[in-house]
């Protein structure tokens, strides 16, 4: 049956079926009928350039008796494991068949979900995405003029919308295309402020027991009462041993997502909604317009080979992330000009580069709106200070606000809406009108680090993410002349998810060299470009002592190659360094044709010596990827090493790695770890002449900085190694607390601040230095903060009570090491 056949048809001809629609496998079989079937052909790719596709005809299957619903989603809101609840729901108390298929972006906790749900009295055999719905609900209200949201939708089908507004800004808010749609297809459309109620209740952004309660309602897939009964059956088991409190709020959840469905009268106008009048101009690159924004509409399918043109050999233009501006959030941060102490512990801790604080000269302050509030500078003499926020590029996380050490906080979180669209006007007027400035006055510390640009922006990271403040933190201070390798994982999925590239350039069009490869090389990958670069620099410098014994050159040439060659493996100043020599070949080439010089002038981009870092998590640096890594740290060469600790396989489930500590729950120690946490940084120290650190920037914005910057300077290789809180430790308050909960961790004395410098060997001094105190705090309090832990004693409590004693045991003993070779 054409039902049965797009699955056979697939399983039969190797297709990867679920990511071809009926449609295209059916041009399979076309192409078969024809008298010439074509050979070597194309399907699902639009090929105008080599000419092998092949033609796809409208075409959906329509199974009876069968219930298509789509989901779109917010990472993190729940939608995905609520839809999952309900597959289960009606798979285990209905004698219908249920089908899911969940569709992900590349971004982590905050990127879209599509969940594809199919319910039916018969067999579901429909292996494929659905493309024609009965039910189609948005989850964010953001995403109404991001996405064709009701693509596919069948005659008088259902849409649900959670979104904060009356049905009087309906007309303001839903694009002419959507509200086309509603009415020419005769959508009954509803809507449902799911996320004022899940604030009220207490659930904070977790919408999903709302939107299932209405799903339930509107969809009658099964008797409405009986899906209450369910659903509220299914709260207790899931969520029973938190206590009655949060049972309640959310069968309280299930009964208002029912009681307070609103169905909006359509009006007939909408069938003739004329699209708004463009913007004004779109000054954006046109591979963000034509290929990102198709990308990201979800249309990536429908872009025909010569979008692609000009990309041929791989690269991908930097910088995406700053054009997309997708006004995530629910809840940004406003700042008080008058309460801020411009410690800038804000912009440091920041996950996404969503807030900057700016020097505004006397000129810039004059010629700034009233809008751009600012204040006389407390560090920078004669400035003017403006704390800059990107509310369309936050992610809401409120880390911000948790680092604001002023008794009346300077940063309040605000709806989106409320600030909308002023707060992007600010911004914009920032980013075109205050140049970056690097402060001259006092040492390098926190708060004047936070002036230079950060080359890691608007990544795709979750909201509170522990490891992208490290990143971003290296960026501002070597970014315009890093190499970066990076291990497969969260750091690669956040910071260049096509088409989105968080890496950026700065006003000169400097900024990191990112790659990466495997999984289990990306150690060797990174030494692969180190040895390459110094390879090409060597004979640089070799070729210009040559002409330093025996060249025909000026004076002052002469004077600036031996300057370059004396500090031509020194980070500061190489920028000046590299500048003047440039400028003295161009000076020495238009006076003579020198073959040469001409040679070194070709070469000029490696003038600047070049900043080597390799990034990845644990489960590269502590399991996979270890033997590589060792390999890099005794080489004995200048490159660093970043790791993002977060005592487990982030990006691929939550799986144990050699970096999970005692008594932690992961995918593979079910029942909690047996054994203790490897000691890379020790391991690393046994070589003696490796600069090691362990940092925790909530511990130690200070420490943080102050580690990276010596490991960067030392003239050898360096390991640093970043403790990173993350969505899979289950932090209570959620990971908006990510920063506050590593500082938690070092006062527990379950993570150490240390660093390991072999230069002081040589001053008479021991190179191991021990940053944090004693630990002051309990150990088995930081513990059962953290769901990974806390679950045990619910699941194994005896087994439990073991493992924690365990896990304190192997901290204290950990700890009591570092203690010893500080006081050597």
């Amino acid at each position: 049956s054409k039902a049965d056949a797009p699955a056979i048809y697939a399983g039969r001809y190797g297709l990867a079926s679920k990511d071809f629609t009926p449609a295209q496998v059916l041009a399979v079989f076309d192409n078969l009928a024809v008298e010439q079937p074509r050979d070597n052909f194309t399907v699902g790719i639009i090929d105008d350039v080599t000419h092998t596709s092949l033609e796809v005809k409208d075409f959906h299957v329509v199974a009876e008796g069968q219930t298509a619903c789509k989901f779109w989603g917010f990472g993190s809101d729940g939608t995905v494991g609520a839809n999952k609840l309900a597959v289960k729901i009606i798979g285990d108390h209905t004698d219908m068949y249920s089908q899911a298929y969940f569709a992900y972006d590349s971004r982590k906790s905050g990127g879209v979900t599509i969940s594809h749900l199919r319910f039916g009295s018969q067999p579901i055999r429909s292996s494929y995405l659905i493309d024609s719905a009965d039910f189609i609900a948005c989850h964010n209200q953001s995403y109404v003029d991001k996405y064709d949201l009701l693509r596919g939708i069948k005659e008088g089908g259902v849409f649900l919308l959670n979104c904060m507004w009356k049905d009087g800004d309906l007309e303001k808010h839903l694009p002419a295309s959507l509200r086309r749609t509603i009415a020419r297809k005769k959508i009954r459309f509803y809507t449902l402020n799911a996320v004022d109620i899940a604030m009220s209740l207490g659930l904070g952004g977790r919408i999903n027991m709302l939107m299932q309660a209405a799903f339930f309602k509107l969809a009658g897939i099964i008797p409405l009462d009986d899906a209450v009964a369910y659903l509220n059956e299914a709260i207790v088991k899931t969520y029973g041993r938190k206590g009655h409190a949060v049972v309640d709020m959310n069968q309280e959840a299930v009964r208002q997502g029912i009681a307070m469905l609103h169905e909006v009268a359509v009006p007939a106008a909408w069938a003739d909604a004329e699209e708004d009048a463009p913007a004004a101009c779109d000054e954006r690159p046109d591979f963000v317009r034509n290929i990102v924004d198709v990308m990201n509409r979800q249309e990536g399918d429908e872009l025909p080979v010569s979008a692609f043109l000009g990309y041929e050999d791989g690269t991908w233009p930097v910088g995406i992330t700053a054009f997309e501006k997708r006004g995530a959030a629910i809840m940004v941060p406003v700042w008080d000009a008058e309460k801020c102490v411009q410690c800038n512990k804000c912009a440091f801790a920041c996950p996404h580069a969503a807030i900057r604080p700016r020097l505004l000269s006397a000129e810039e302050a004059v010629a700034a709106p009233a809008s751009i509030e600012h204040r006389p500078c407390r560090i920078q003499k004669g400035f003017e200070f403006h704390m800059a926020i990107s509310v369309l590029d936050c992610t809401g996380c409120g880390v911000c606000v948790g680092q604001c050490p002023a008794k009346e906080k300077a940063l309040t979180m605000t709806k989106l809406e409320n600030v909308m669209p002023e707060g992007a006007r600010k911004w914009d007027y920032a980013e075109k009108n205050i140049t970056y400035k690097k402060p001259t006055q006092g040492k390098l510390n926190v708060a004047n680090s936070q002036y230079l640009r950060p080359l890691n922006e608007f990544s795709g990271a979750c909201a509170g993410c522990g490891e992208t403040p490290y990143a971003k933190l290296v960026t501002q201070l070597f970014g315009d002349r890093m190499m970066l390798s990076n291990s497969a994982g969260c750091s690669t999925v956040w910071a260049a998810g096509a088409p989105s590239v968080s890496y950026t350039t700065d006003e000169n069009g400097h900024g990191p060299a990112w790659g990466f490869s495997l999984f289990e090389d990306n150690a060797e990958y990174g030494f692969g470009m180190f040895l390459g670069v110094a390879q090409i620099r060597a004979t640089l410098a070799l070729k210009m002592r040559v002409l330093l014994e025996g060249g025909d050159i000026s004076a002052a040439l002469r004077s600036i190659m031996e300057e370059w060659l004396e500090g031509k493996d020194l980070g500061e100043g190489t920028r000046e360094r590299a500048a003047a020599l440039t400028a003295a070949l161009d000076e020495a080439l238009a006076e003579k044709d020198d073959a040469e010089l001409k040679a070194l002038r070709e070469k000029s981009d490696f003038f600047v010596k070049r900043s080597h870092w390799i990034f990845g998590g644990d489960g590269w640096a502590y399991d996979i990827g270890y033997g590589g890594l060792d390999h890099v740290l005794a080489s004995g060469e200048d490159i660093n090493v970043l790791v993002f600790d977060t005592e487990v396989y982030s990006n691929t489930g939550g799986q144990s790695s050699k970096a999970t500590p005692t008594g932690a729950v992961a995918q593979f120690a079910a029942n909690g770890k047996m054994s203790r946490k490897k000691d890379l940084g020790l391991m690393a120290m046994s070589y003696g002449n490796v600069y090691v650190a362990q940092i925790a920037m909530g511990a130690s914005q200070e420490q943080t900085l102050k580690a990276i910057s010596e490991a960067e300077a030392y003239p050898g290789p360096s390991l640093i190694i970043a403790y990173s809180p993350c969505l899979n430790h289950g932090i209570k308050g959620g990971l908006g607390n990510s920063q506050m909960q590593a500082k938690r961790a070092v006062e527990a004395g379950y993570w150490s601040l240390y660093h390991y410098d072999p230069r002081r060997i040589g001053q008479g001094e021991n190179p191991f230095v021990l940053d944090s105190k004693e630990p002051s705090n309990g150990f088995r309090e930081f513990l059962l903060s953290e769901v990974r832990y806390s679950s045990l004693k619910r699941q194994f409590p005896e087994r439990a009570e073991m493992l924690y004693e365990k896990a304190e045991a192997d901290a204290k003993a950990r700890r009591s090491n570092y203690t010893r070779l500080a006081n050597k």
